[in-house]
């Protein structure tokens, strides 16, 4: 026999490539693990709630982290618009209706840490594999006034949705939910749709829907005297700030305007599966300070997409990657 057929297989074995590795494999065992972490988190009616109704609320941060993210937050907005915002008393003079604060995993670890809340990133995981990816972390802030956020679904707006989430969100409520004080809004069972809701399951107000009324681009003034109808059969999530609304990426969600003093705080968790491109650029070098931190918790660096396959340049792939590759649903 020669020298060569005598060497161990592992030294002589290249690594498998993507399809190769597809071939009589499933993913079952990793099925059984994320099973078993929602059973051991006690987390069962609330999948079966994802799947029945296509979200659900689970109660998760303490007050600590809520008012290190709600600090945090203020800090950015400030810095923004160059002055101090009363979060119980501001009006619209001070922040008029919501604008989206993105890429706020760096701006202070707090947002680290909810990235790795057991219980959330567990359901996320059974939605979209143990492979997934953060896509963006972001506060929808909402002052007094403006206009409500129109309904929609998360997956694509192409209609190219299917059973299986491709997307997922987390809502953590950082100050209270109310129709008053500009709640989320949810409809049940619309993941089964598998498609964005129309003008007419939208927003209306005295019998027009929401296209139909800013097309006429109304002063913002008249915005704020608006009486929007909830569409049929949506829910207002009057939940209590640390609760966390998780949902498949196909269920249709909008939001309240607030009609109150002082401003609406969330923090979105929006994750998808590894082959989709996130919204936000994590997997790269600007900051090794935080994945340093975080250099003892592997899932953390996976969540950033630094153990993802693609993306590779004139280096070609590295079929090594691929063991962190899904190959199912679940994986």
């Amino acid at each position: 026999m020669s020298e060569t057929l005598e060497k161990p297989v592992a030294e002589t074995a290249r690594p498998m490539s993507p399809i190769s590795r597809r071939f009589g494999r499933n993913d079952d065992a990793a099925f059984n693990r994320i099973m078993a972490r929602i059973d051991e988190l006690g987390l069962n009616r609330n999948l079966l709630e994802l799947e029945t109704v296509g979200y659900t609320v689970v109660p998760v941060l303490s007050e600590d982290r809520i008012e290190r993210a709600k600090a945090a937050i203020l800090r950015r907005v400030e810095s923004l618009t160059g002055r101090k915002i009363d979060p119980l008393t501001a009006t619209s003079d001070d922040f008029q209706g919501m604008a989206y604060q993105h890429y706020l995993l760096y701006d202070d670890p707090v947002f680290q840490e909810i990235l790795l809340e057991p219980k959330p990133l567990a359901l996320m995981t059974y939605l979209l594999g143990e492979s997934c990816v953060l896509s963006s972390m972001g506060c929808h802030f909402r002052g007094p006034g403006g206009m409500p956020l129109p309904f929609h679904a998360d997956g694509s707006a192409d209609g190219l949705m299917s059973q299986a989430s491709m997307v997922a969100n987390c809502n953590y409520a950082l100050t209270p939910y109310s129709r008053e004080a500009g709640a989320l809004a949810m409809v049940p069972r619309s993941h089964l749709k598998q498609r964005q809701p129309s003008a007419h399951e939208n927003w209306t107000a005295g019998g027009e829907t929401m296209a139909e009324i800013t097309a006429r681009n109304p002063a913002p003034n008249d915005l704020d005297t608006i009486d929007w109808e909830l569409p049929h059969g949506a829910v207002t999530m009057n939940i209590n700030p640390g609760d966390a609304v998780i949902w498949h990426g196909n269920t249709w969600h909008g939001g309240w305007r607030r009609e109150l003093p002082g401003v609406r705080m969330n923090l979105a968790t929006y994750m998808c599966r590894q082959h989709m491109l996130p919204q936000e650029r994590h997997h790269d070098t600007r900051h090794p300070e935080v994945l340093k931190r975080h250099e003892n918790e592997p899932r953390f660096a996976q969540l950033l997409g630094t153990k993802t396959f693609n993306g590779w340049r004139e280096e070609g792939p590295d079929f090594t990657g691929v063991r962190t590759s899904p190959a199912g649903l679940f994986d």
